[in-house]
């Protein structure tokens, strides 16, 4: 069945809409918070797979684009779930907001499980696109597509397996990881999926309104550096792991991978040069 690009949009955030609705009962009854996040990365899944099977682009590229959101989806939700949901406590930033909102936390929580909904849709348009290329044959930008996509996902795996190597050693308590990705960015997850959301930005390439799929990375960036990803995290970390962290964070680059800085104690450097 083939549907407009708005109507497919409105569809789709109605439905995801709801999911997110079902998420914040779940909530209530668990005090869990952190489920939201988990739903917001099966939400992308569930939409690009709603967009490609409604749009009228050529049909291998929209299996493709399906299967590849679905897998990146169903893999960060998973994680996510087992991560920081079952059988585990509300993630640091949930209870903060919790606090902040006091008696409003229930209402506002709602919201802002609504504004997830939102920004699922908004990460789902580069699939939209991508969908809708008309281009009936393969292209070398979709060979870098999903090169991109191969890179950035397995590496995203590997680190969060490296981090859970570490952190299930109990002499690593209190410890900053600096294993594998780890040791050359402070970050390699968030950086690895950053990446990733270029693998759409190549398979669009070609397409009407192409152009708009930057939109996913750039957001993506301005998220994980400035407001619910790095800060926070590291605000955390800090909080948990003291001095051993901070040393970390003045060798290590922030997000880009790159090779570990020699830091320089005052007594080796008695001039201040």
């Amino acid at each position: 069945m083939l549907l407009t690009p708005v109507v497919q949009i409105v569809l789709g955030l109605l439905v995801v809409s709801a999911m997110m609705t079902v998420l914040w009962f779940v909530q209530r009854r668990t005090g869990n918070a952190g489920i939201v996040d988990a739903g917001w990365a099966a939400s992308i899944g569930v939409l690009g797979g709603f967009y490609a099977a409604t749009s009228s682009g050529f049909l291998p590229r929209r299996v493709l684009v399906a299967v590849l959101i679905g897998f990146w989806a169903a893999r960060l939700a998973i994680y996510l779930l087992v991560d920081r949901v079952v059988g585990r406590g509300e993630d640091g930033r949930y209870r903060t907001l919790r606090e902040q909102w006091g008696a409003s936390a229930g209402r506002r929580l709602f919201f802002f499980f609504q504004t997830q909904a939102l920004a699922a849709s908004f990460f789902a348009l580069p699939v939209l696109i991508v969908a809708y290329h008309s281009v009936a044959s393969w292209t070398p930008w979709d060979v870098a597509g999903v090169l991109i996509w191969c890179i950035s996902v397995g590496n995203t795996v590997l680190a969060d397996r490296q981090l859970a190597r570490f952190k299930r050693r109990p002499e690593n308590r209190g410890k900053t990881c600096r294993a594998g990705w780890w040791r050359y960015s402070r970050h390699p997850n968030y950086f690895f999926e950053w990446l990733h959301w270029w693998s759409y930005v190549a398979l669009a390439v070609g397409a009407s309104y192409w152009w708009l799929t930057l939109l996913a990375p750039a957001a993506m960036l301005h998220f994980l550096l400035n407001v619910t990803g790095i800060p926070p995290t590291e605000a955390q970390a800090v909080a948990s792991r003291g001095e051993d962290y901070r040393q970390y964070q003045r060798t290590t680059s922030v997000f880009v991978p790159w090779f570990p800085k020699t830091e320089i104690h005052p007594k080796d450097n008695p001039e201040g040069k």
